[in-house]
């Protein structure tokens, strides 16, 4: 049977890919895609999905607009990283949108979904969680009815990898630390968080894509955006690679057994010097502020080759 998937995602470089990947895999049934602020702006980002939708060829499948802002504090882009539009300046190269966002708003609409798909439904979130904590606020059982969450966010100082923009923060939880904070305090069925960790360990050298830039429009597309991206990383650690984060977090779904695991209770730092720092207690230290949270897995290492392989072969069928 197919996984009904939503994605939240703020699209975003690396969620273009982790989009191509979700939309090529029969074993995924895309239900709908909320947006939010985190790479861009929300406006940007809707934008970016409802482009990359119509270039991948499902421009019927709706795009509900999210925050705008976290729950606490201003919002931050990553330019630096996904350039001013979000997709390594390369929005020229995506058609028009074959429609607008969708009415509904982001959060009624994920609620919505939860309920006509109770049991069934599996989230995948890869930009800041601010929806996914206001869908909470605004309906506490939410975790009921969701078969699984795969996030993308956090780092927990495996391999050194203990923050991306700031030396103790990874972007996402960073970008809304109160938000992470909910989201991980939540009871959920089954939670996975993929983080820099994992993520940082599948480094897929640009060489090995190249491929794609004599495929289809999406393969060209995705190919020239990698180039800024991965050149970003290039210039951050020594090595032309391509850091597929959010894409790694889709492939958890098909292959968990590529992934190490560890389970624990977590909580986030908010304020100070450590600001959007995220702990677990995966050795259960802890007192009784620790034991009272439920206890998610974290991906602490990865196969990489297997899972540059199944990324590979997913984007050159796109």
């Amino acid at each position: 049977m197919r996984m009904k998937l939503w994605l939240d995602t703020d699209p975003g470089v690396d969620d273009a890919l982790a989009l191509a990947l979700i939309l090529v895999r029969p074993e995924f049934e895309l239900l709908g895609v909320s947006t939010v602020f985190g790479n861009a702006s929300v406006e940007q980002t809707t934008a970016n999905a409802l482009r990359l939708l119509t270039l991948f060829g499902h421009p019927e499948l709706p795009v509900h607009a999210g925050a705008a802002r976290p729950l606490v504090g201003e919002p931050r882009f990553a330019a630096a990283v996904h350039g001013n539009d979000g997709m390594s300046g390369c929005t020229a190269q995506l058609p028009e949108p074959a429609g607008a966002a969708h009415r509904v708003p982001a959060v009624e609409a994920l609620l919505a979904a939860s309920h006509v798909h109770a049991g069934a439904l599996h989230l995948v979130a890869v930009g800041p969680f601010t929806n996914l904590a206001l869908a909470l606020r605004q309906d506490p059982s939410l975790p009921e009815r969701v078969a699984s969450l795969t996030l993308m966010g956090a780092a927990f100082g495996g391999h050194g990898y203990t923050g991306n923009v700031t030396p103790c923060a990874e972007a996402n939880v960073h970008n809304d630390p109160r938000a992470a904070a909910e989201v991980f305090a939540a009871t959920w069925q089954q939670c996975r968080v993929i983080g820099l960790d994992a993520t940082q360990r599948t480094r897929i050298p640009i060489r090995r894509l190249s491929p794609l830039a004599e495929g289809s429009a999406a393969q060209r597309l995705l190919w020239a955006a990698s180039q800024p991206y991965a050149g970003y990383y290039a210039t951050r650690d020594g090595e032309n690679a391509l850091v597929a984060h959010d894409a790694t977090a889709v492939a958890a779904l098909l292959a968990p057994e590529a992934f190490t695991w560890r389970s624990g209770p977590m909580r986030v730092v908010e304020g100070g010097l450590a600001h959007g720092q995220t702990v677990q207690d995966w050795q259960h230290l802890g007192g009784a502020d620790w034991r009272e949270l439920p206890h998610h897995a974290v991906a602490t290492d990865t196969d990489a080759e297997t899972l540059t392989l199944l990324c590979l072969e997913a984007w050159q069928s796109c």
